[in-house]
């Protein structure tokens, strides 16, 4: 059944005919607009989505592009894997340290809420770090026991990098919400010692980066891609399973 507003827009021509649609038809031409924009980006994020096979963060670690290429792309290219469905997150410009004089101190309430947030939403699997972020990561537990965990991955992976085994400790409990009430107590922390980390030197790619201090290698605890944790660091050791070749 034809309206009088359909009889009118049959009359109109041109500009007139044009603003008249929109004066009458605004809100759900709008509608409409909005219902055609979400499902644009829903097959657009269906089309163009990536599977993450690996987060990687550098903490308290700066790599130049060449090294970031290293540490990203060329993993997926060592394991041929298509970059337009895969993708390695590599996280960068995070810095943890308590020394306020350390030119990067600002970033670090930032970037540990930020690695909180990776780690509890199990966002992050491997860290690259120097000795002080290695340090906190091992004391608040987030990080694998190499010794009880890489041999059951691989054997022969872990036979090839045990002198890089990299020793931290856990603290399991301590004192520290005490000393915040009562400043005459003497902190005290019940603690143990496992391989962490693996200290990267001896690997070509952080070997030929010119850092000047130790770069450690850890496996976040909670990660649900161990598999591809343990493959990207035989990709940084350049160790085949049938034998190492460890340069």
């Amino acid at each position: 059944m034809k309206t009088i507003r359909d009889e009118n827009l049959k009359t109109l021509k041109g500009r007139t005919k044009i603003q008249y649609i929109w004066d009458y038809y605004k809100l759900p031409l709008a509608i409409l607009g909005i219902l055609l924009y979400i499902l644009a980006y829903i097959l657009y994020g269906h089309f163009t989505a990536r599977d993450p096979v690996l987060y990687v963060a550098l903490v308290n670690v700066n790599a130049g592009e060449n090294l970031r290429k290293g540490l990203g792309e060329d993993f997926l290219g060592h394991r041929n894997l298509n970059p337009s469905k895969n993708k390695l997150e590599l996280y960068t410009g995070l810095y943890l340290t308590d020394d306020e004089l350390n030119e990067n101190h600002q970033y670090t309430y930032a970037s540990r809420m930020k690695i909180l947030a990776v780690i509890d939403g199990e966002l992050l699997d491997v860290v690259l770090m120097n000795k002080e972020a290695f340090d906190a990561f091992s004391q608040n537990g987030y990080l694998y026991a190499l010794e009880d965990f890489l041999p059951q991955m691989d054997s022969g992976l872990y036979d090839a990098i045990k002198p890089d085994l990299a020793a931290n400790i856990v603290i399991l409990e301590d004192n520290q919400e005490e000393l915040l009430f009562d400043s005459s107590a003497s902190y005290h922390a019940v603690t143990e010692e496992h391989y962490y980390g693996i200290d990267l030197s001896r690997t070509t790619l952080i070997n030929s980066a010119g850092f000047h201090e130790p770069v450690y290698f850890g496996i976040v605890a909670n990660s649900p891609r161990t598999d591809n944790a343990v493959e990207y660091l035989k990709y940084l050791y350049n160790y085949e399973s049938s034998g190492s070749d460890i340069q």
